[in-house]
């Protein structure tokens, strides 16, 4: 092959082929440096924000700065304007207004706060061989191998009788103390190591150690329990009877940091799905400061991680209230306003991992480096449980993303028959809705420690900032 045609091939291939280039061959050095200042405010949010009530307490402060105001019922709303709506804490609804009528449609995008931990049952409390423990059931997809001694952080809430809330979170500053689940020596773990991972460990045998100091005094029973009811009583003014009533889990106490020589990693519990929140949130900012064409909405919704149930999961009309409230007070049509909106569901894909190969297929493979991960479909096996968003919305958010230089790459789960997952598109589209998963691929997801690319990261940020000024 001469040299003139060869060079007539390599213009028709690049003509012809989707490359998926690495962001940094993709990205000017200006914008990787843009990017690596991005994530150091994602890498402090991930910090401050491990659990759903953080995200939202957290996304709030950040609204009120930047000048939004708590949406009103009954109230009219002009383009321009910026509300949120807090749906008790854990689930949090942002719209900025745009220029169009909302019969015209909405930008949404949609991520979740919640992610996997382990959480405390109800009546947690007991005492056994000389410690304390607290009793769990763990919340969302985990493997429980991967939470044993690991050091663990306190969080949550407890509820007194009278309504007072009293805010948990132990393990996070140097000078508290860590809770921690125990495992068995190795030197006794012939038959542990006999059985599956899935069998070796059991979810009531996650219990988390407390302490181990006996209260001073010989004629009571259940010394230990009670000198750890005591300290609670004395910091909180709590009783036993208040842990009913409370909302308490553990999560990693580990601070994210970056991974690699290179730095261009990110290594942090929960990337799954504030890894998505955080840059949603950030192009609400940034829209914020002008008047989009489209009204722009962001959900940042709870409960994805078992099903997206409960009235501040997905599932819940909450946010279909807000949208219908909003379309009635304009005097528009809210099911024409539904049937021309747009959405993107902001959820996290899995990185493919080399060491783990054989569970994935390549080619449609998502990989870290190469930009946001657009997923058509996601589901089990034969696409069970998914949204499968329509070829024609496929192509309009290729351009959008194109137009604006947003580095993208198309990928599923894994392979067919590995497994699968979901997310809260198809419970969007059931308004009629079109909608389309984008996210930031991970590694090791749903582990106590999770890692993504930087470059991901911020170029979910550009995404969603398209998405949002989209014409």
């Amino acid at each position: 092959m001469s040299k003139e045609s060869k060079t007539k091939a390599e213009a028709l291939k690049e003509k012809l082929f989707a490359e998926n280039k690495n962001a940094y061959e993709f990205c000017t050095d200006a914008e990787i440096k843009k990017a690596d200042k991005y994530c150091d405010g994602y890498m402090k949010f991930l910090n401050c924000a491990k659990t759903e009530r953080e995200s939202v307490e957290k996304t709030v402060e950040m609204l009120k700065k930047a000048g939004f105001s708590p949406f009103e019922y009954g109230k009219k709303y002009k383009a321009g304007d910026k509300v949120y709506l807090n749906n008790r804490g854990k689930a949090l609804y942002i719209t900025v207004f745009g220029k169009k009528s909302l019969e015209e449609g909405l930008s949404i995008a949609a991520a979740h706060n919640d992610s996997p931990r382990i959480d405390l049952k109800q009546c947690p409390l007991y005492e056994e061989s000389g410690m304390a423990f607290f009793k769990t059931h763990y919340y969302g997809g985990i493997k429980k191998y991967q939470w044993v001694t690991v050091p663990l952080a306190l969080h949550g809430v407890m509820v007194k009788e009278n309504g007072e809330i009293i805010n948990v979170c132990i393990g996070e500053d140097e000078s508290d103390p860590l809770f921690y689940i125990t495992d068995l020596l190795p030197h006794l773990g012939k038959d542990q190591e006999a059985k599956t991972l899935g069998k070796a460990f059991t979810g009531e045998n996650l219990n988390i150690l407390v302490g181990s100091i006996p209260y001073d005094d010989e004629k009571i029973s259940e010394k230990i329990k009670l000198n750890i009811l005591s300290l609670l009583n004395e910091k909180y003014g709590v009783t036993e009877e208040d842990l009913v009533s409370s909302e308490l889990c553990l999560v990693p106490a580990a601070k994210a940091r970056d991974i690699g020589f290179d730095r261009s990693m990110i290594g942090a519990y929960g990337h799954d799905d504030r890894v998505c929140v955080y840059p949603i949130v950030t192009a609400a900012l940034e829209i914020a400061k002008t008047v989009p064409e489209y009204t722009c909405v962001t959900i940042l919704a709870d409960k994805e991680e078992i099903g997206s149930e409960g009235n501040t999961g997905m599932q819940s009309f909450a946010f279909e209230n807000m949208l219908v409230e909003m379309a009635l007070n304009a005097k528009a049509n809210p099911r024409k306003m539904f049937e021309n909106s747009k959405c993107l569901s902001a959820d996290v894909n899995a990185a493919y991992d080399p060491n783990y190969a054989e569970v994935y297929e390549a080619r449609n493979s998502s990989y870290i480096n190469k930009g946001v991960a657009l997923t058509k479909f996601t589901g089990a096996r034969g696409k069970s449980s998914t949204n499968d968003a329509h070829a024609e919305y496929v192509a309009l958010v290729r351009k959008i993303f194109n137009k604006n230089k947003v580095l993208w790459q198309a990928c599923e789960l894994g392979k067919v028959d590995q497994g699968g997952g979901g997310t809260v598109a198809m419970y969007i589209s059931k308004m009629n809705v079109d909608v389309i998963d984008v996210g930031v691929s991970v590694l090791s997801m749903h582990a106590p420690y999770e890692v993504v690319s930087k470059a991901d990261v911020y170029m979910a940020h550009k995404a969603f900032y398209a998405f949002f000024g989209r014409e």
